[in-house]
């Protein structure tokens, strides 16, 4: 498994190339989307109703060949990524072939297939670190309703108990709880929490609901207003710094802190506050083969199909280039939670700040008392 003090190492390395052009780097963050394909009708996403012409798992595999050992985070993303037949064969080969140090997988938890799938990954991928993000976007018949699907909570739940029991067979399963903050829910975090520790999983994350080219969502009213979202934000700040932390957790909910943060900036300032580093450092890979900086601008660097699926020949080449000055001129902004993170690494005064959040939650953990045994959800949906 590659460590993070390695991508770290390579964080000046990204810093020439994004200001010279050299030396040329293969993206340490990558998100792969299969399919478009998904069993919910979510209020915040259209992406259901598109269909593609989707590469094959061979096409896949020669994808992630030509990446070499370079990418340290994988996000298999979709639609729904557990209805792809083949997922858990997408996953091996972004091992085989690049060994990552994090798998992550979004789920809206329908299929009952999920924690079968789910161990098969963990087991023929052991030295990464498989993270399942189970969403959810409110308690009981809001999240179905946010969901467009009649008995989801019930399903979530069913799926999260199950997971709950494999995490304890596998060492390399991280489980967490996603929940996209929309127009829908902002005002319902409050309830979230409460549940969320009640379930015992190992982290709990937000991003804000936004337009993107991916989800057919551009205009529609779906981004919570400044002020809904800032008091939002303040109390997940409130929630991080109550809870007690150990080891690598303590990290990555400093770096947390700090994108409810950002993201609080972008939306006030319009600016990118921080450099983007989409189109360097990060990237997306769609069903169809088109390789994109991000899923927000979705622009065509190039398909892979037509460049004998070789990722470098498409990503050291010349139509990215406009698209990196444009990224590097500020002419777009976005609160992207994927980019997000991966630009929050390379930039100097975010890392400071970062720092000080770990030496704070470390303190913290002095004084609180051990957090409470994980137990099996036992809710009514």
């Amino acid at each position: 498994m590659q460590s993070m003090i390695g991508v770290l190492a390579r964080v000046p390395l990204f810093w020439l190339y994004r200001l010279t052009g050299w030396p040329k780097m293969v993206p340490i963050n990558l998100t792969l989307s299969p399919s478009p394909r998904c069993n919910s009708r979510c209020l915040t996403c259209n992406i259901w109703m598109k269909r593609e012409n989707e590469m094959t798992l061979e096409e896949w595999d020669k994808t992630l060949a030509s990446l070499g050992r370079a990418p340290y985070w994988f996000t298999i993303s979709g639609g729904e990524p557990f209805l792809n037949n083949e997922i858990v064969e997408l996953a091996q080969s972004a091992y085989k072939h690049c060994r990552p140090g994090i798998i992550n997988i979004p789920t809206n938890s329908i299929l009952k297939v999920i924690p079968e799938r789910v161990a098969a990954i963990c087991e023929s991928c052991p030295d990464s670190q498989v993270i399942i993000n189970l969403s959810l976007d409110g308690v009981g018949e809001k999240h179905d309703f946010i969901r467009g699907v009649a008995n989801n909570f019930e399903k979530f739940e069913r799926t999260l108990n199950a997971l709950l029991e494999l995490r304890e067979k596998y060492d390399n399963l991280n489980l967490g709880i996603h929940t996209v903050l929309s127009t829908f829910n902002v005002k319902d975090l409050d309830e979230i929490i409460e549940y969320v520790e009640t379930t015992g999983v190992d982290q709990f994350i937000t991003e804000i609901a936004e337009p993107r080219v991916e989800l057919d969502t551009i205009g529609l009213p779906i981004t919570p207003d400044r002020e809904a979202y800032a008091k939002a934000v303040n109390r997940l700040g409130e929630y991080v710094r109550s809870r007690t932390y150990r080891g690598m957790s303590r990290i990555t909910e400093a770096f947390r802190l700090e994108y409810y943060n950002l993201v609080q900036r972008i939306l006030a300032e319009e600016d990118q506050v921080i450099p983007c580093y989409a189109g360097w450092a990060s990237c997306q890979i769609y069903a169809d083969g088109t390789v994109w900086p991000c899923c927000i601008r979705a622009d065509d660097l190039g398909n892979l199909r037509d460049f004998d699926y070789d990722f470098k020949a498409i990503w050291f080449g010349e139509k990215i280039k406009e698209v990196r000055r444009s990224i590097a001129a500020k002419e777009c902004n976005c609160p992207l939670a994927n980019a997000a993170y991966t630009n929050m690494l390379h930039d100097v005064p975010t890392l400071i700040r970062v720092s000080t959040n770990i030496l704070s939650l470390s303190e913290n953990d002095k004084s609180k008392p051990q957090d409470v045994k994980r137990k099996e959800v036992d809710h009514a949906a």
